[in-house]
């Protein structure tokens, strides 16, 4: 079964900031909870993001257990939209569409992330026990830790 989480926090920050820090691969490990071990394993000559465009990562999301992660960009529309989708990894599906909207405050930023998990009955079981929590507090602790990079005062 399909689950989707939506957030969206207002960034006060001009769109060439925004799009700069969140396309940028080796940023993600500064946004994630440290307990997950995320490691980003793809080096790049540069920050600038592309469809086609391969990362690897280690992370341990649950129990301490590493694991190979591995998105491909699939969508890229300068300084609007990206989306990462998983082409290995702890998900049957993973497709996160990142969204920046430029306004008066400066940028909103939207998430969209459309998960399944693998092994039908038994993934369910584990997204109500154990998953849709540690997704949620992945995104909560990112929302806390871009709060205070970007709108303290």
């Amino acid at each position: 079964m399909k689950h989707q989480l939506y957030r969206e926090q207002q960034l006060n920050c001009d769109i060439e900031t925004a799009w700069k820090f969140f396309s940028a691969a080796n940023n993600l490990s500064k946004i994630t909870p440290k307990e997950m071990n995320f490691i980003v394993l793809s080096t790049f000559e540069n920050d600038d993001i592309y469809e086609g465009m391969i990362i690897d990562y280690f992370v341990s999301p649950l129990f301490g257990i590493k694991m190979k992660w591995q998105t491909e960009i699939i969508h890229v529309d300068f300084q609007k939209s990206f989306t990462d989708f998983q082409k290995k990894g702890p998900y049957k599906l993973w497709h996160h569409f990142h969204e920046f909207i430029e306004n008066e405050n400066g940028v909103l930023m939207k998430d969209t992330v459309d998960y399944e998990l693998p092994l039908g009955f038994l993934g369910e079981i584990a997204h109500s026990i154990l998953v849709k929590k540690k997704v949620e507090d992945i995104f909560n602790y990112r929302y806390q830790i871009l709060e205070e990079k970007f709108n303290k005062k």
